[in-house]
């Protein structure tokens, strides 16, 4: 029995795939690895909470590059009230008479926080000045305050973590090419997107430039090899991990009480319009 013939699309996906890609990662090693960085990332928050900690991690990376994947397998099992994800829109016409960083400090951790930043204020050395939405005397600018915005960051007690995903020319467009013809994918592509596609070499020269200004010894960068999405995010998790002298930190032991019992409460029959319909 053969199967359907493959789209020409399907065939320059696999075209691709093949060129870029070191052998896949099994399944379950992922798996038990996640896992098991994911119980630490616990103990962190514990600590997190513990000692009032402040943290702040950024996520940078050209498109498609994989920060949303690692940053949901970073929060999958913490508390949300804990640690929680910030991914700003394009800025309003009142945003864009503010002072740039104003629209950033409000969502800065309180102590026992942990935000991570899906794209931050670094999105003016990136987009806004590849795609021309910032002149250069504002890139300049930024350049200039950036450096003196972290240490201030980091002199109040936060923790302040960069990460750039940095993936190859051929897997950003293979990832495009899949949101393309992936139904389920086709909202995470933007014209932005797209645009970013066209100018890769643009964005090249501003992320060289960002790196070459911005990576003071309070705050460096730390660049995590993104082509294999596995081995990406199990590497960040671990790098991260590593940021901090978490430990155990004491916990009061949990027990279960014991449920009230009334015998002359009588449970309500609720009407069955109620219910939603039992489909599956």
């Amino acid at each position: 029995m053969t199967g359907e013939p493959r789209s020409p699309q399907s065939e320059e996906i696999r075209k691709i795939y093949r060129k870029t890609h070191p052998p896949t990662m099994p399944r379950m090693e992922y798996f038990r690895a996640l896992l098991a960085l994911q119980a630490e990332l616990i103990k962190l928050q514990d600590w997190v909470v513990y000692h009032k900690e402040k943290v702040v991690v950024v996520f940078e990376g050209r498109d498609a590059a994989g920060k949303g994947g690692v940053i949901k397998r970073i929060t999958q099992r913490l508390n949300p009230r804990v640690a929680r994800t910030v991914a700003l829109p394009a800025p309003s016409d009142r945003e864009k008479t503010q002072w740039y960083f104003q629209r950033y400090v409000p969502h800065l951790p309180a102590g026992g926080e942990i935000v991570l930043f899906d794209r931050s204020w670094y999105n003016r050395s990136g987009v806004e000045r590849v795609m021309g939405f910032a002149t250069e005397d504002e890139v300049e600018q930024f350049f200039n305050d950036v450096p003196a915005f972290e240490r201030m960051l980091v002199r109040s007690g936060i923790r302040l973590v960069k990460y750039w995903f940095s993936i190859a020319d051929e897997e950003q467009q293979l990832r495009f090419l899949m949101r393309i013809h992936d139904p389920l994918k086709q909202w995470k592509l933007s014209p932005m997107d797209l645009q970013s596609r066209v100018r890769w070499e643009a964005y090249t020269k501003a992320k060289e430039e960002t790196f070459a200004r911005t990576n003071i010894p309070e705050a460096p960068w730390h660049i995590v090899e993104a082509n294999d999405k596995k081995r990406a995010r199990l590497n960040c998790i671990d790098h991260l991990l590593k940021q901090f002298p978490y430990e155990e930190v004491p916990h009061e032991d949990i027990s279960l009480p014991e449920r009230i019992f009334n015998p002359n409460y009588e449970r309500m029959v609720l009407p069955p319009e109620l219910y939603v319909p039992s489909k599956y």
